[in-house]
């Protein structure tokens, strides 16, 4: 397996080290043949190139059978290409896929759950996302903003369609979730995307959930859920919630998938904060990579990375149950240790 790795900024070289090691022992047990290579994105190409992303690593991630792709200080780049956006939209990166559970030896503030949302990922409110040209986000006058939303059938259909495969293997129940009471053309195009698909998968009970009620459903009982899909911006946010549901951030996994090509990406940001410290959590980008192990598997036909995938998932389960995790979730290590104790345990 060919891996394109960027570490990003902030935390991201010290999380992606972290993430190395953990593959390199997977490899070694396992004999994926991981061949890596590296590439700048983000803050320090900025600082060597002048932008932000240059064309040739966007054409690397194209010949990769995978991206490991630290997490980016989008904020505070000015007129300078966003790496994320363009990796997901160049690569056609139409589902983010995020897992969220509880794990045991952390305190969470709700019961045992385990479920996935699955978001689509390159249109609706994300302004740099759903133009041909130019931005969505609209200064009409100096006090006047306008923001434009595009919901298109083909892309609420093939989202639907990843969930709907995904709760398949899982426990057969798939929940819309929307605000079709007030968007009533965007998200009503949404809906009428996923019952189609519905009726191709008659064994998956589907049910839909307007988005300020699965807020308020998730933190009361997350546990009834099972695979929750919807647009964009909805699920940038209910994933958000889900992870920190598990006790932290930090533990939420992450996968931009299309047809062709994946990039594991940590769900969260690069606290800039805390970078440098030995203090950030690597466990979201291990367990993202073991997303993508698992997603090489399935398309490759390659068993041998779908054991390495649930190794790894095991492996960082009971360090986090052991202790070895980082201190923000009860652990007592830092963000070197905590990636070498995944790895030990592989």
């Amino acid at each position: 397996m060919r891996l394109l790795v960027i570490p990003g900024d902030g935390i991201g070289p010290e999380i992606t080290a972290a993430t190395l090691e953990v593959l390199a022992a997977a490899d070694a047990r396992f004999g994926l043949g991981l061949v890596l290579s590296h590439a700048e994105a983000g803050e320090a190409s900025l600082r060597a190139h002048g932008t932000t992303l240059r064309p040739e690593v966007l054409e690397a991630a194209r010949a990769a059978d995978g991206v490991l792709f630290g997490p980016m200080s989008t904020l505070d780049y000015t007129d300078q290409p966003n790496p994320s956006r363009a990796f997901r939209k160049g690569l056609d990166l139409f589902a983010n896929i995020r897992p969220a559970r509880s794990f045991p030896g952390v305190k969470a503030p709700v019961g045992p759950f385990d479920l996935v949302v699955v978001r689509e990922n390159t249109e609706g409110f994300y302004a740099d996302r759903n133009m041909e040209a130019g931005d969505a986000d609209i200064l009409v006058t100096p006090d006047v903003a306008v923001s434009l939303r595009r919901i298109t059938r083909p892309a609420c259909e093939r989202i639907a369609r990843a969930a709907f495969a995904l709760a398949e293997g899982r426990r057969r129940q798939v929940s819309a979730v929307h605000k079709a009471n007030v968007l009533k053309r965007s998200d009503g195009l949404f809906l009428a995307a996923c019952r189609a698909v519905a009726r191709e998968h008659p064994a998956v009970a589907l049910e839909e959930v307007i988005v300020d009620a699965m807020a308020a459903h998730l933190v009361r009982n997350p546990a009834r859920f099972d695979v929750i899909v919807t647009t964009n911006m909805f699920g940038d946010i209910l994933s958000d919630l889900t992870a920190e549901l598990s006790g932290s951030l930090g533990l939420g996994g992450s996968l931009n998938a299309g047809e062709r090509h994946a990039m594991a990406q940590a769900a969260h940001g690069s606290a800039p904060d805390i970078a440098g410290q030995d203090r950030a959590n690597p466990a979201s980008l291990i367990l993202s990579a073991a997303m993508l192990l698992r997603w090489h598997a399935d398309r490759r036909g390659l068993p041998a990375f779908a054991t390495a995938a649930s190794a790894i998932e095991r492996a960082v389960e009971q360090a986090i149950a052991a202790g070895e995790g980082t201190r923000e979730i009860g652990g007592r290590n830092g963000t070197r240790a905590a990636g070498a104790a995944v790895a030990a345990r592989l």
